[in-house]
């Protein structure tokens, strides 16, 4: 059964109820097969096998999709790094699974409870929001969006349906983090004054490559997508498969179009913990700015040519090509400064190696299921943190952030990574792009999601779509 998204909005709270009371009888009463959440598997990357591998056992894989054939047989019968990862799920459940290439036939074909979404960013909400017109649960990966305006438009899906939507911010589940960030919220530091993240480069906006063969198994169209046709290139989509100039290829995650790249994906984990420090789940900055050298030199901060290029080479030189021109003069690396109501700065700096908060009290750096402070004893107690080696081994550990989905898909609970705590995360990171490409200061309104009297900047935060990957109605 589907609906249109007028439809469940203008039925509000009662269609979303009523599909909720519907789903959570089925599951609890066993009409899923063996009692388990059925689940799709949209975008078999290298995320998206990581994901099926840390799914726990109370649900099964039914169905894969993929634009690449390649990638779904090499999930189907893994080797190298993810024969250990996919194991079982390659002698249980992989020759029962059906296969796909469009994910929206998937969902117009496959009996399934949830979805899980690993697709390239540009395919994340088309693909969340037409899994919950069809009445699913979803789990996808962050960033959620590349822009801020789809973002809300999912968010708004998201409560119309009343379905349960988890952002892969798995670092909201553990329990180091979420202890350090509510030690933060609650006063901990005193007031925080000044948080600095690292200064995450943003996408290459050009992407001509001459044109190469389009591989077998491979449909460049559905790739493609919402954005600009263009003449297929290995090096627009393959990512983290082979290496120019010493450089780890991303691939997609490289380009404007696709992605905000570093700042939208690694940032997004530690932006998410500054949002949830300083409780602004709900809100976010009102400033943003390109920091100049003169602002820089009067806050004592240190972002010449010689501290942007050493940042490249210690931490970037295998994620992100060198620029043409200077660093400072490329505007994906330029570093950002931004402020809250309250007047708390964060800024984006060269030679931050993770999120550190500057308090009354003393500082805090909160990295993955770590966290550190100055003075060594400012934690008295941090008893309640439960065993952190539960979210060590390969890929990232999601298992008990995926827990913590298919717990409240019986529930209906609100998950720990909801749409609007992952709307607000990603929102701080396009800012940042966004200040980066217009070079010049801006002002945020986060309860309207718009700038102030500010057109030019208004205009990008959205994208026109290509015909037939428009967002549904």
């Amino acid at each position: 059964m589907r609906f249109s998204r007028r439809k469940m909005i203008a039925g509000g709270v009662a269609v979303g109820a009523g599909l909720t009371a519907r789903d959570r009888t089925s599951l609890l009463r066993g009409e899923s097969p063996s009692n388990r959440i059925r689940v799709g598997v949209i975008g078999t990357g290298v995320r998206g096998k990581y994901l099926i591998g840390n799914l726990p056992a109370s649900a099964q894989v039914t169905a894969i999709c993929d634009c690449a054939t390649s990638r779904m047989a090499k999930t189907l019968d893994p080797n190298k790094e993810f024969a250990e990862v996919l194991a079982d799920f390659r002698d249980r459940q992989a020759p029962r699974c059906n296969t796909y290439q469009d994910y929206r036939r998937l969902l117009d074909t496959e009996k399934l409870d949830a979805v899980i979404i690993a697709t390239p960013d540009h395919h994340h909400v088309q693909a969340a929001m037409l899994a919950l017109q069809a009445g699913l649960d979803v789990y996808l990966e962050k960033p959620i969006s590349v822009t801020i305006r789809e973002g809300r438009l999912l968010a708004e899906m998201v409560k119309a349906t009343g379905r349960v939507l988890q952002v892969g911010s798995q670092q909201r589940t553990m329990e180091v983090n979420r202890f350090a960030c509510e030690f933060i919220r609650d006063g901990g530091l005193g007031k925080v004054t000044r948080v600095d993240c690292p200064n995450y480069p943003g996408p290459i906006s050009r992407s001509d490559y001459p044109a190469e063969a389009i591989p077998g198994g491979l449909n460049w169209d559905l790739f493609v997508g919402p954005t600009p046709m263009r003449p297929h290139n290995r090096k627009l989509w393959v990512k983290d498969e082979f290496e120019v100039n010493e450089l780890l290829w991303r691939g997609w995650d490289l380009f404007r179009d696709y992605s905000g790249h570093l700042m939208t994906n690694w940032g997004a984990h530690n932006i998410d913990m500054v949002q949830y420090a300083l409780g602004m789940d709900k809100s976010g900055p009102v400033k943003v700015m390109p920091l100049d050298e003169n602002t820089a030199r009067n806050r004592k901060l240190d972002i010449t040519e010689s501290a942007l290029e050493q940042d490249w080479k210690e931490k970037w030189r295998r994620k992100t090509p060198r620029p043409n021109e200077s660093f400072s003069d490329a505007i994906r690396f330029r570093p950002i400064t931004m402020e809250y109501a309250n007047g708390t700065v964060l800024n984006f700096l060269p030679g931050i190696g993770t999120a550190r908060f500057y308090g009354e009290r003393g500082t805090m750096a909160i990295s993955r299921n770590k966290f550190v402070t100055e003075p060594i004893d400012l934690v008295k107690d941090a008893s309640s943190i439960s065993d952190a080696a539960r979210w060590d081994g390969v890929g990232h550990v999601a298992r008990p952030h995926l827990q913590n989905w298919l717990d409240c898909i019986r529930s209906r609970e609100t998950p720990n990574a909801s749409i609007e705590i992952g709307q607000r995360s990603v929102t701080v990171c396009h800012l940042a792009n966004l200040a980066r490409e217009l070079n010049r200061p801006l002002s945020w309104n986060p309860a309207k999601e718009r700038f102030e009297n500010d057109n030019e900047a208004n205009a990008s935060l959205d994208r026109p779509r290509r015909k037939t990957f428009e967002l549904p109605t």
